[in-house]
């Protein structure tokens, strides 16, 4: 690891004050170690000239497929049942070890190079070993974990109907493989799919092995009202109901989207400490709704963001997802609800506190992680900046395209946007073999 000293720059801390300072940050490994005015250059070091930059905590997106990256495209103007029974699983069925591998590498490129430096990844059945191979290389930090899909028969193609035992041995298998890797930026997580696909035993072994590994569960709920239907014909219970039955609802739980809820699971959610990752693309697209993201956070619950897969966004982008989030919302509740602070938050640390690590990572801090994105914001349509909130700046103005640089553990991951740990022209090409290699095998080809 190089040791790191960024200069002159305009930091956006996200401190418990939300501290908005201009100034240099000393990087020693994957650690800040120094922040303040005037630091001196150390010998060894390398100089990072951030006149006119902003650094920014690195965005942490709770809910992302990336073995769904080469799908752009593929599955476009659906509702979520018809998305994925006639688009998506198909396509995840199809997958071999070598496009699961560019598929992730497909995303994470996207995510750095739109400062992304940690997420909440579920990935398909199969072949999931190449994905967490693909994360390990490219150096973001990562939650991640097989999906899980166990109960058998309706339109889930064979490839991924799985056996519960063995759908459960191979997730450990996993987790002892891949979680810790890396002086602990890659985490494991228990990714059932979602209660439609999920036996109960299934359920109840996940709850358990969370517990016994002290690892994160992450899954979908109450997305869609048909896929509510079909939960409540099953179980005769709602969703967030019926997972607090099973003992699933507690602090490791992350769940995607919560667009449809009633008092009841609110209340569940709240004092549960459940997680709830906001994915506006996503439910936009697919037409599944808006969710009360006022409402929850009047009701303290936990929330942060995430773009989702590209065949339902179609991008990885999180400022897109924080303009939805804050815009959205404001037709129906007024103008002054999600203000660019509260989704900014919601961006950095409140991603942190999804993933239990607020201690590490989601604010610019000396004793955190080094994990950062230094932002261009001179330019015409961030301008004039006098006198103007940096985080209005980001989250109602800048781009992806804004994002110069990217460090993740104190890793220059991304310099003036050349990717340093991934071969942009190799994934791309690719990405184009892989999906024309899949498609071949679907009816969808």
């Amino acid at each position: 690891m190089a040791n790191i000293l960024i200069k002159h720059a305009q930091i956006v801390t996200m401190n418990k004050q939300e501290e908005i300072i201009t100034g240099d940050i000393r990087i020693k490994d994957d650690l800040i170690v120094e922040m303040g005015s005037g630091l001196v250059p150390q010998e060894g070091e390398k100089l990072i000239d951030a006149s006119n930059r902003t650094v920014i905590p690195g965005f942490i997106q709770t809910h992302i497929h990336l073995c769904q990256t080469l799908f752009r495209g593929k599955a476009d103007d659906l509702e979520l049942m018809d998305w994925l029974r006639k688009r998506i699983w198909p396509l995840e069925a199809a997958h071999d070890e070598e496009s699961l591998y560019y598929s992730a590498m497909l995303g994470i490129g996207e995510l750095i190079t739109s400062g992304t430096t940690t997420i909440v990844d579920m990935e398909t059945v199969n072949h999931t070993d190449f994905a967490f191979q693909a994360i390990a290389a490219s150096g973001i930090r990562a939650l991640s974990g097989k999906v899980m899909m166990d109960q058998r028969g309706g339109d889930v193609p064979e490839a991924l109907q799985e056996d519960t035992a063995a759908s459960l041995q191979e997730s450990v298998d996993l987790l002892e493989k891949w979680n810790g890797y890396g002086n602990g930026r890659i985490q494991y997580a228990f990714s059932p799919r979602f209660v439609i696909s999920c036996t109960e035993p299934l359920l109840r072994e996940v709850r358990d092995l969370s517990a016994r590994y002290n690892v994160k569960v992450h899954t979908h709920a109450s997305e869609n009202l048909g896929e509510i239907e079909i939960v409540q014909a099953m179980t005769g219970m709602r969703n967030i109901v019926y997972l607090d039955h099973l003992g699933l609802a507690n602090d490791r739980l992350i769940l995607a989207h919560c667009v449809w809820l009633d008092a009841e699971e609110r209340r569940i959610l709240h004092e549960r400490g459940v997680h709830v990752s906001h994915c506006p693309g996503s439910n936009l697209k697919l037409a599944s709704g808006i969710a009360d993201t006022p409402g929850m956070l009047d009701q303290h619950i936990s929330l942060s963001l995430g773009a989702d897969g590209a065949p339902c966004n179609n991008n990885l982008d999180m400022f897109n997802e924080m303009r939805l989030a804050a815009i959205m919302q404001k037709p129906q509740h007024g103008p002054t609800a999600m203000d660019a602070r509260t989704v900014f938050r919601m961006a950095t640390i409140g991603g942190a506190k999804a993933v239990g690590m607020e201690q590490q990572i989601g604010s610019i801090e000396v004793g955190k992680k080094a994990d950062l994105a230094i932002l261009n914001l001179y330019n015409f349509h961030t301008f004039p900046s006098y006198d103007v909130d940096p985080i209005s700046r980001i989250v109602y103005s800048a781009t992806r395209a804004d994002v110069e640089t990217t460090i993740i553990d104190g890793e220059i991951v991304m310099e003036k946007g050349m990717l340093k740990t991934i071969d942009k022209e190799t994934v791309l090409r690719e990405a184009n073999v892989s999906i024309k290699r899949l498609l071949a095998h679907t009816p969808l080809g």
